[in-house]
């Protein structure tokens, strides 16, 4: 599997700083606010719940008793916590919330490597203002999926992974021959943007066909990352505050 680490930078003009700030406050909610992971309540009052956005009524459920595969043992599970505003708020708050310290880990590494150029050609604010409307659109992808597939209406969704997403649709219509340095294995090599875009969300598509809504393939919202990446490309050229710079391309492989 491909893991981008690095991209071509150079002709960067300005200090991506809105793109540190969502790196650093999706980290702040992590450790602060969710107690790495670990804060189940906070979670749940404030991840994206299907059924509440559909309704606009806060649901609350009861605890379960789960049982941990690996030791064996009864553990509580928090059910869904009341959400002290408006549930529509989850669509926001839901995006900077993680899982986990690998899917924090995964999402802030695509964000940091793909997000500053799209800062570059939109500018400060309007950046902010693609990434978090494009969040949005991709929790109510996921939230639509759910219902049109007949799934869970009460499983919560959080994470950065849809805006991320438009990110990288953003991206690849942007600058699709841009470098991005890749590894694999034990070696690191450099391919065009649209190839390892492209080969993600492919792998997005193989991996939503037939699962798309509520409990995914591994507990990962694929409509959201689909629905994400569809919109970042419609909406990436309103935003963008300078065309895409054409680049002379001198072979499949670009320079590191």
């Amino acid at each position: 599997m491909l893991l981008p680490i690095g991209d071509d930078n150079r002709d960067r003009r300005i200090t991506p700083i809105v793109n540190y700030l969502l790196i650093a406050i999706n980290i702040f909610v992590f450790i602060y606010w969710q107690r790495f992971g670990n804060d189940l309540s906070f979670t749940f009052a404030y991840a994206t719940v299907p059924g509440e956005i559909l309704t606009g009524k806060d649901i609350v459920t009861p605890p379960q008793m789960m049982e941990d595969p690996v030791t064996g043992k009864s553990f509580e599970l928090p059910g869904l916590q009341p959400t002290p505003y408006s549930v529509f708020i989850t669509l926001i708050t839901s995006m900077f919330m993680h899982g986990g310290i690998a899917h924090l880990a995964g999402n802030m590494l695509y964000l940091w490597i793909f997000g500053d150029n799209l800062e570059d050609s939109m500018g400060h604010v309007k950046y902010l203002m693609f990434y978090i409307l494009c969040g949005i659109l991709a929790s109510l992808s996921h939230v639509f999926t759910t219902l049109l597939f007949g799934q869970s209406l009460l499983i919560p969704s959080l994470g950065a992974s849809g805006a991320i997403s438009a990110v990288l649709g953003g991206y690849i219509l942007l600058h699709p021959r841009r470098g991005v340095r890749v590894w694999m294995l034990l070696f690191i090599f450099t391919l065009p943007a649209f190839i390892v875009v492209g080969l993600w969300f492919l792998f997005q598509v193989m991996n939503g066909l037939g699962t798309l809504g509520g409990e995914e393939a591994g507990g990962v919202a694929y409509a959201a990352h689909i629905g994400g990446f569809i919109f970042g490309l419609f909406l990436v050229k309103k935003f963008a505050n300078r065309p895409p710079q054409k680049k002379k391309w001198g072979g499949l492989f670009g320079r590191a």
